[in-house]
């Protein structure tokens, strides 16, 4: 299974409903993750690879302010929380996870 796979798998365990680069006009059902990858943090060392690590933007969106869906995924190794926002009546709580 791919690091992204294994992911989403992780991800599927904190709430049903997980998308990945979801397309536009997609019907989503809340709550929910919405992941999808914004960078990837290259190391080198003697002039070689080091390490590279994939960082996802992670969105948890959820109609309850009081969710604790967003508490999991801030427990998650390598994760920060990035920030928050409300729109039409939707909690989200973004954060960046290295993985």
């Amino acid at each position: 299974m791919g690091r992204r796979l294994l992911l989403h798998q992780i991800l599927i365990d904190l709430t049903e409903h997980v998308y990945f680069q979801p397309p536009e006009g997609l019907s989503m059902v809340y709550p929910c993750i919405v992941y999808q990858r914004d960078y990837a943090d290259t190391k080198f060392a003697d002039n070689g690879v080091y390490s590279h690590d994939k960082r996802y933007q992670v969105t948890v969106i959820d109609r309850d302010p009081d969710s604790d869906i967003p508490g999991k995924v801030a427990a998650l190794p390598k994760c920060l929380f990035s920030r928050f926002f409300a729109a039409e009546q939707l909690n989200h709580d973004i954060y960046s996870l290295y993985f």
